[in-house]
C-alpha cells in the first residue's frame, strides 16, 4: 500500500484560528506517523476574503506551531481553469445542468415565507444554456442514500431525498466549495480527508461530485469534533480569544500550545499530557480520536506553558523574555538592567504562566519609583505595627550583609521585637519596595534591586506613612 497522502486546506480569513490550527496538527501528526505526505491547500476561491496578508498569516501560524508540509502551498484560485474543464464535462455529460432560478423563484414555489427552501428541480429538463445569472447545478440522486464511513464517527447515512440538486458553480461563474474539493483531491491524490465535523454534512455532496468524474477509490475520512467552550459554545472571535497569534503575542510557548491543541480530541495511550511531539506523533491514531466536542480550557492551557516555561534552560528563558522587557514596557529603556534581570530569572522562571507576565513581574527593579497597589498599601501599611518595622529595617539594612540570607535574619529579627512572624515582617518591606503584595521572594529581590535603591524606598514609605 502506498504512503498516505493528506492535505490541509484552510480558506484565508486573516488569521490562524485554534481550531484550524488543531486540524493542522492532526493532518501532520497523521502525516509524520505513518510516513505519508502533507499538502499545503489554500481554498482561496472567494476573492473578498482572499489576500496575501491572509495567506500570510495562516504559513506565520503553522511556522510557529512547528507544523511543515511536503507539497504546497496550491492555490485554488490558481486553478479556475481545471474547475472549468470539469464542469463542462459534466454538462456535457448531462450530469449538471444550467439553472436560472433565483432564491426568491423557489421560496415563492415552495410557499415558504422565510428562510430557505429546498430547491426543486424546476430547470432540471429544460435544457438551458449557460448566461447571465445561471448556475450550474448537479443532478442528484432521488433515491437511497450516501454512506460516509467515517474514522471517528463510523458510519453515517444521508437519505439522497434530503439532498437538493447543488450548486456546483455560482451564477457568477465562481466554484461552489464542493467542485474544487472534489477535484482537487481526485487529481492530488488524497487518500485521506482530515476535517471538522461542521463539514461532515458537505461530505455526500463531495462524493457525489466525485462519483460523477470517477470510479477511483474515495478518500477515507475522519471528522474532528468542535471545539467549545466552558457552556459548550463553538468558539468565536467575538466571544473568545481564537486566534493562534493572540496566544504568541500573549508569550505562550509553540511547543505548549501544539502540545495543548494535540489534546483536544486525542490522548496519548501512554505517558502523560505533557509529551515530546516527537512521543505523540509515534502514539497518534484517528481510531483514538473522541468523536465528543473538545473543551478549551485556557486555565489547562496555562498550567502547561508553565510547565514548559519551566523546563527551558534559564539561559534559553532569558533570552525568550527579551521581547517582553524591551519593548513597549513601563519603564524608559535606559532603566532595563540585563544582568539585574539574569539574576533575578531563575525565581521568575518559577512563577510565570507565559512570557507576556514576565515584564510585570519584574518591574519593580526597572521602574524609578514601584508602581503601588493601592489596596494592598492600605491593607498592609494601615497596621499600627507597620511604620515600626519600617523603621526597624531602616537601621538593621544600613549595616546588614546585603546578601539574601543576611536580609532575611535581619528583618526576621525586627519582626520578632515587635511579636511578629517573618511573613507578617517582610508584608510592609514588599509593598514599600515592590509596590506588591506578592511576587518573586522578596530578599533574593532585595539583594538584585541594590542597598541604595532599597532604603530609598523605605524611606519614601516611611514617609508617606508619617505624611498620612
Amino acid at each position: 500500500m502506498s504512503a498516505p497522502r493528506v492535505r490541509y486546506a484552510p480558506a484565508p480569513s486573516g488569521y490562524l484560528h485554534v481550531g484550524t490550527a488543531r486540524l493542522a496538527l492532526y493532518n501532520w501528526m497523521y502525516a509524520r506517523h505513518t510516513g505519508g505526505t502533507l499538502l499545503l491547500r489554500i481554498e482561496d476561491t472567494d476573492a473578498s476574503r482572499s489576500t496575501e496578508e491572509s495567506v500570510r498569516a495562516i504559513e506565520a501560524g503553522l511556522h510557529w506551531l512547528g507544523i511543515d508540509w511536503d507539497e504546497g502551498p496550491v492555490h485554488q484560485s490558481h486553478r479556475l481553469d481545471r474547475y472549468r474543464e470539469v464542469a463542462a464535462t459534466l454538462v456535457a455529460e448531462g450530469r449538471a445542468y444550467y439553472c436560472g432560478c433565483t432564491a426568491d423563484d423557489v421560496r415563492a414555489r415552495s410557499g415558504a415565507t422565510s428562510g430557505p427552501a429546498g430547491y426543486d428541480g424546476f430547470c432540471r429538463e429544460l435544457g438551458l444554456g449557460a448566461g447571465p445569472g445561471r448556475a450550474l447545478r448537479l443532478r442528484t440522486p432521488d433515491e437511497g442514500e450516501t454512506v460516509v464511513d467515517d474514522v471517528v464517527r463510523g458510519q453515517v447515512r444521508f437519505a439522497h431525498s434530503t439532498i437538493e440538486d447543488f450548486v456546483i458553480v455560482r451564477s457568477d461563474g465562481s466554484p461552489s466549495f464542493y467542485l474544487p474539493n472534489a477535484v482537487d483531491d481526485l487529481d492530488m491524490g488524497i487518500t485521506h480527508v482530515i476535517r471538522g465535523e461542521d463539514l461532515l454534512s458537505s461530505t455526500p455532496r463531495v462524493l457525489m461530485l466525485r462519483r460523477a468524474l470517477t470510479t477511483a477509490p474515495e478518500p477515507v475520512y475522519a471528522h474532528l469534533p468542535l471545539i467549545v467552550d466552558a457552556q459548550r459554545r463553538k468558539l468565536s472571535k467575538r466571544q473568545h480569544a481564537v486566534a493562534v497569534e493572540e496566544y504568541r503575542e500573549r508569550g505562550y510557548l509553540p511547543e505548549a500550545m501544539r502540545n495543548y491543541l494535540a489534546l483536544l480530541g486525542w490522548a496519548p495511550r501512554q505517558g502523560g499530557e505533557i509529551a515530546p511531539i516527537e512521543d505523540m506523533v509515534a502514539q497518534f491514531r484517528l481510531e483514538d480520536v473522541t468523536p465528543s466536542p473538545a473543551f478549551f480550557d485556557t486555565q489547562k492551557l496555562d498550567h502547561m506553558n508553565a510547565a514548559y516555561i519551566r523546563a527551558l534552560p534559564v539561559e534559553v528563558f532569558v533570552s525568550e523574555s527579551l521581547p517582553w522587557l524591551e519593548t513597549d514596557t513601563p519603564w524608559p529603556p535606559e532603566r532595563f538592567d540585563l544582568s539585574k534581570f539574569v539574576a533575578m530569572a531563575p525565581l521568575v522562571q518559577e512563577r510565570v504562566r507565559t512570557l507576556g507576565e514576565v515584564a510585570a513581574t519584574v518591574d519593580f527593579l526597572f521602574l524609578e519609583e514601584p508602581a503601588v497597589d493601592q489596596a494592598a498599601w492600605d491593607k498592609v501599611m494601615g497596621a499600627p505595627v507597620a511604620a515600626a518595622v519600617l523603621d526597624g529595617v531602616l537601621e538593621a539594612y544600613a549595616g546588614a550583609e546585603w546578601t539574601a540570607a543576611a536580609l532575611h535574619a535581619a528583618t526576621a529579627e525586627v519582626g520578632e521585637r515587635h511579636g511578629l512572624k517573618l511573613g507578617k515582617a517582610q508584608a510592609p518591606v514588599r509593598v514599600a519596595v515592590t509596590g506588591r503584595p506578592v511576587g518573586p521572594p522578596l530578599f533574593e529581590s532585595l539583594e538584585v534591586l541594590g542597598r541604595d535603591e532599597v532604603l530609598a524606598r523605605v524611606r519614601r514609605a516611611r514617609e508617606l506613612l508619617e505624611g498620612s
